[in-house]
C-alpha cells in the first residue's frame, strides 16, 4: 500500500457512518450483507448506506457481487490488512509498544 492508498481508505472510514459499516461487515466475514441489512445495522437510510458503501468500494476497502436483483457487500480484509500493516510499519516504523497493542489484550 502506498500513501495515497492509505490516505484515500482512512478518508473512507471517517465517518461514524462508514466506521460502523466497515464493523458490521467484518462481523459478517465472507458472507457479506445487502445494502438494506447494513443500514438497519447501522441505522442509516438505504440510499445514505449505499452513498458510504460507494466510497468504501471507492477506497477499495469493500467489494460486491450481484445476484439478479441483490447486491451482497463484502469488507475486503486484505485491504484492511495492507492498510494496518501500513500504519504499523511505514508511519510507526514498527514500534514495540504499538506492535504489542494490535496483540489480544495489549494495551
Amino acid at each position: 500500500m502506498n500513501e495515497a492508498d492509505a490516505l484515500a481508505a482512512f478518508a473512507s472510514i471517517s465517518s461514524v457512518t462508514r466506521l460502523r459499516i466497515l464493523k458490521r461487515l467484518v462481523e459478517a466475514g465472507s458472507s457479506g450483507l445487502t445494502a438494506g441489512d447494513i443500514a438497519d445495522a447501522v441505522g442509516a437510510t438505504p440510499s445514505r448506506t449505499s452513498f458510504h458503501l460507494s466510497n468504501m468500494s471507492d477506497a477499495g476497502l469493500v467489494t460486491s457481487s450481484r445476484q439478479a436483483r441483490r447486491i451482497t457487500y463484502r469488507i475486503d480484509f486484505t485491504a484492511v490488512g495492507a492498510l494496518m500493516r501500513y500504519l504499523l510499519e511505514d508511519c510507526c516504523n514498527n514500534n514495540a509498544t504499538v506492535r504489542e497493542c494490535c496483540l489480544p489484550g495489549g494495551c
